[in-house]
């Protein structure tokens, strides 16, 4: 190849730079822009040494990719192009802490600020490489924001990230004027062969709403058996579905051939109340059953920080789970066995309530495992999570996607659409959105109105 065809072929690549969110967020990003060079200004390296110590999810991505950094440089200098990546084609740097000609950052947004440096880190790079386009890699929407104003090109990172969160899939489906025969014939044999039927989502578990202007009825459609089911409206432990979608999301829950379930939807629709009371409903088919949440620290207040022991830290942390807890308790009030049983199935740890960072490592192994708010994980998280899964073992996944409390994610970039975006073909999966509210009259003014 010539040296001008060279010098084209170059130029025609991108130098991506990431900056500590997107590592924090998937430590193996690096590995993830194709043919084009990658690199990361001194200054993640610093903060991620800051952020390698401790078992949150965020602590095990800076390690993972300080030891990624660590193998592939052993006969290279890092602050020289070398190859990284796994196809062999692009190239990693680590870049300086240098001062940009043109614009500077720390002068014009001030100095000593992290953010500022690695904005300048990226601003020389683009100085060096005039032909070239230089692009910043963010998940800190205000860092995007600050790299266009430096005339600089600034992008989310997109591994990961589903395209639109508005359409994601919900797991139901509603037909009009669905056939009567069909219905009567559902009805009174319980399945029936769904082969000759005209159905949408027949590549996923679905559930449908069947109606005429006589006749109605709920269904779930089996990908592996090609049949649709008539479903009952069913209880668990005594709480008793309040519209469709709840019927479909216990029938779910209930079903021992679907091992993996995700519920979506807005606060007070249920999810969480339904986990937990199926979960107690199969609680003689399972060793132990754990809920857990992620924990998003309150105005800044780590968990580590918080006084008192382990259960006075978490508790704050706990209590929705805890209230949904008392609430299915309290239709047991006249029932002094089921009190002793249920207060026993605590004492014993039979339900294990505790924060995600608790249960790692441990075996996930003929386990009832309910993840709730579940919208807080990245998908590398959520990916560990499954991952772990043992013999007998049913997880699920529930939370609100316009709900997130972490500053990196969004409702297209959390690990419960990712989860719900790619697993939805799976035959040991379903998933169901809860649209309904059935807190309240009040509690459905605010989701409507507010």
């Amino acid at each position: 190849m010539s040296k001008a065809a060279l010098q084209d072929k170059n130029s025609s690549k991108k130098i991506f730079v990431l900056d500590t969110s997107v590592i924090l967020y998937d430590h193996d990003a690096v590995n993830n822009f194709q043919e084009h060079d990658v690199a990361v200004p001194i200054l993640v390296l610093e903060e991620l040494d800051n952020f390698k110590s401790g078992n949150d999810t965020r602590n095990f991505e800076a390690r993972n990719f300080i030891r990624l950094i660590d193998k592939a440089s052993k006969n290279h200098l890092i602050n020289k192009w070398f190859n990284l990546k796994k196809n062999g084609l692009g190239k990693f740097k680590v870049v300086l802490d240098e001062h940009p000609k043109k614009n500077n950052a720390e002068k014009l947004f001030g100095d000593g600020k992290f953010d500022n440096r690695i904005l300048n880190a990226a601003l020389a790079l683009k100085e060096e490489n005039p032909k070239r386009k230089v692009i910043l890699v963010s998940k800190d929407i205000c860092l995007r924001l600050k790299a266009k104003a430096l005339d600089l090109y600034a992008e989310d990172y997109e591994t990961g990230k589903i395209k639109n969160a508005d359409e994601l899939y919900t797991g139901k489906t509603e037909i009009l004027d669905f056939s009567i025969e069909v219905i009567d014939a559902l009805k009174n044999n319980g399945t029936i062969d769904a082969s000759s039927l005209t159905l949408p989502y027949t590549d996923s578990n679905h559930f449908y709403i069947l109606r005429n202007k006589k006749k109605s009825a709920i269904a779930f459609y089996d990908k592996v058996a090609k049949n649709l089911r008539y479903i009952f409206q069913e209880s668990a432990f005594n709480i008793y579905p309040r519209n469709a979608e709840q019927s479909f999301a216990i029938d779910a829950l209930l079903n021992p051939d679907i091992k993996l379930v995700s519920i979506q939807g807005n606060a007070g629709t249920g999810k969480t109340l339904l986990a937990l009371a199926t979960a107690l409903e199969q609680r003689k088919d399972f060793r132990q059953i754990y809920i857990t949440r992620p924990i998003v620290p309150l105005s800044n207040k780590d968990i580590g920080f918080l006084p008192g022991d382990v259960k006075a830290k978490i508790d704050p942390y706990m209590a929705p789970i805890w209230d949904n807890l008392k609430f299915i308790r309290e239709q047991f009030a006249g029932d002094e066995k089921m009190l002793f049983k249920i207060d026993e199935l605590i004492r014993t740890e039979k339900i294990q309530i505790a924060p995600l960072a608790f249960i790692r490592g441990r075996t996930i192994t003929k386990i009832f495992f309910i993840v709730d708010e579940a919208q807080n994980l990245t998908p590398h998280e959520v990916k560990t999570i499954i991952s772990r899964a043992g013999e007998h073992t049913k997880i699920v996944f529930t939370g609100d996607i316009y709900q997130i409390d972490t500053p990196y994610l969004d409702s297209e970039s959390n690990g419960l659409s990712y989860l719900i975006e790619n697993a939805k073909k799976h035959p040991l999966y379903a998933h169901i959105t809860l649209q309904k509210g059935e807190r309240s009259e009040l509690a459905n003014l605010a989701i409507e109105l507010l």
